[in-house]
């Protein structure tokens, strides 16, 4: 199901404008990118607010509605106030159907509790990575991507080249090597446990 939230074109410019708009509880934003021009708009802080809880509008494929003409859009970007729970701007970008986009997406993590790890080694697993940068065509845009851990043992990782990534869908990582996304380490009462075991079997 695509999200799908409205807004109004934007006609006052200026931070004296936004402090007003805001107050009247109104959140100024901008959809920019592709062939048109870069529009300002206003939507309803509430609305938004309730919207950015939600961990799927910030790794989809949204609809917004301005004034009757939609246009596909990604979240790029939000600006919080410092101390208040109020958004003060947000950005989003345009996508083209037929061209990838670049997007990080949450990391779900699965079966941690009864790998052998954790249910054999005393181990806790060490969550490295919560999102993973992806690239894929608008259409295959996951909303998450789940990291199986039933599998993990004592001292092992789980690397981006092992994740299991839907049709389409690449990992995209900046710098050499293949990012840890899941480690299994072992507690001091663990550690401690084995050291007693060890000499009492000498």
């Amino acid at each position: 199901m695509q999200i799908e939230f409205k807004a109004v074109k934007r006609e006052l410019q200026g931070s004296s404008a936004s402090r007003r708009l805001r107050r009247a509880g109104q959140l100024p934003g901008i959809v920019y990118g592709g062939a048109s021009a870069a529009q300002p708009v206003l939507l309803d802080h509430n609305e938004l607010f309730h919207l950015l809880k939600k961990e799927a509008f910030h790794a989809s494929v949204l609809s917004i509605d301005i004034e009757g003409a939609k246009e596909t859009v990604v979240l790029r970007d939000t600006q919080w106030h410092a101390f208040k729970p109020q958004v003060l701007h947000i950005d989003f970008q345009r996508v083209d159907a037929g061209k990838p986009i670049h997007l990080k997406v949450p990391l779900h993590f699965v079966n941690g509790e009864n790998c052998p790890a954790v249910k054999l080694g005393g181990c806790i697993i060490s969550h490295v990575l919560t999102e993973l940068d992806v690239e894929c065509l608008p259409s295959n845009l996951p909303e998450f991507v789940t990291v199986d851990l039933s599998a993990l043992e004592t001292g092992q990782s789980i690397h981006v080249s092992q994740l299991s990534l839907p049709a389409g869908v690449t990992a995209v990582h900046h710098g050499e090597g293949d990012p840890v996304v899941a480690s299994a380490q072992q507690t001091r009462g663990s550690i401690s446990a084995e050291g007693e075991d060890e000499a009492a079997a000498e």
